[in-house]
C-alpha cells in the first residue's frame, strides 16, 4: 500500500477503534436505547457505519462491486436502522467484517486512483475525485460519528473514551 494511503488508514483505523472501543461493555439493551432527541440508538449508528461507509465507500464506490453500489444507494435511510432479529452480536460482527472487505479494497489502490462507481442518482453534482478524497471524506465521517457514540456513552452510564469520568456513579 501507498505510504500516504497507509498514513490515512491508519487515522482511520484509530477511529474504528475508538468505535468499537467507546461501545465494548454496554448491554445489548443499552446499546439499543436511544439517548439522543433524533431517536438513533448506538447500535443503529454501528449499522450505518458498515453499509454506508465502510461497505458504501470502499467495495461499492473505490472498487465498483455492483452487488454493493445498488443495494446501498437504494435504501440508505433503512440504515440506520437494525433488521428485527439482527443481535448486536452480529452487528458487531458484520462491522468488523466490512472493515477487513474495506482494508482489502485499500490495500489494491492508488491514491491518485478515480472511483469506479459513483451514484449520481444520490449525487448529481457533487463527486469526490479519487481514492485520496474519499479516504479523507470516510476519516472525517467515522472521526464525527465515534464523537456522537462517546455523547451517547456518557448519556447512557458515564464513560468517556478516555477513561473515567466525573460523573460516573
Amino acid at each position: 500500500m501507498n505510504a500516504e494511503l497507509e498514513a490515512l488508514r491508519s487515522a482511520l483505523d484509530r477511529q474504528r477503534e475508538h468505535v468499537l472501543g467507546i461501545l465494548e461493555g454496554l448491554s445489548e439493551e443499552d446499546l439499543r436505547r436511544a439517548v439522543l432527541p433524533s431517536g438513533w440508538n448506538c447500535l443503529a449508528l454501528l449499522r450505518h457505519l458498515t453499509l454506508d461507509v465502510e461497505r458504501f465507500w470502499f467495495p461499492g464506490v473505490i472498487a465498483g462491486e455492483p452487488d454493493v453500489a445498488g443495494q446501498l444507494a437504494a435504501g440508505a435511510e433503512a440504515h440506520w436502522y437494525v433488521p428485527e432479529g439482527m443481535s448486536a452480536e452480529e452487528v458487531f460482527a458484520d462491522y468488523r467484517a466490512a472493515i477487513v472487505r474495506a482494508d482489502g479494497v485499500l490495500a489494491a489502490a492508488a491514491p491518485e486512483q478515480k472511483p469506479v462507481a459513483w451514484p449520481v442518482e444520490i449525487w448529481p453534482t457533487w463527486r469526490l475525485p479519487d481514492v485520496r478524497h474519499i479516504l479523507i471524506h470516510v476519516l472525517t465521517e467515522v472521526a464525527c460519528h465515534s464523537g456522537h457514540l462517546d455523547a451517547a456513552r456518557e448519556l447512557i452510564d458515564g464513560t468517556t473514551w478516555l477513561g473515567g469520568s466525573p460523573y460516573a456513579g
